[in-house]
């Protein structure tokens, strides 16, 4: 029995996500990256193949803090649904990326909702 490792499962994971969900200019795809250290979102318009808008934890006024938690994921959740609604977006589609919906996914998640974002 081959064993496979975590890397390889999230993508595999993160495939058979990617069959379901598209994202389109109406309804842009919500992507989720998530490292040890920090945590991006983009809104993406899969037909278009464009990003609309981005944040992360990298950016220069979250970098003070900790940025590998769940305090900074609501953060950028925040972030991400503030531009999103600058540039007209209002609902969009989650992809988790292939991580459980637990912890700094999570907090991203219910941070964008209360901020506005339908998903």
């Amino acid at each position: 029995m081959a064993t496979t490792s975590r890397r390889s499962a999230r993508h595999r994971r993160h495939a058979r996500i990617r069959r379901k969900v598209q994202g389109t200019a109406e309804r842009p795809r919500l992507s989720v990256f998530r490292s040890n250290r920090h945590i991006a979102v983009q809104l993406i318009d899969d037909v278009a193949g464009h990003t609309i808008a981005s944040a992360s934890s990298l950016e220069s006024d979250l970098r003070s803090g900790a940025t590998g938690n769940a305090d900074a994921a609501a953060k950028v959740g925040t972030i991400i649904a503030d531009r999103a609604k600058a540039a007209g977006v209002t609902t969009v589609v989650f992809d988790r990326g292939g991580n459980r919906f637990h912890g700094r996914v999570a907090a991203l998640a219910e941070a964008a909702r209360e901020a506005g974002l339908e998903f």
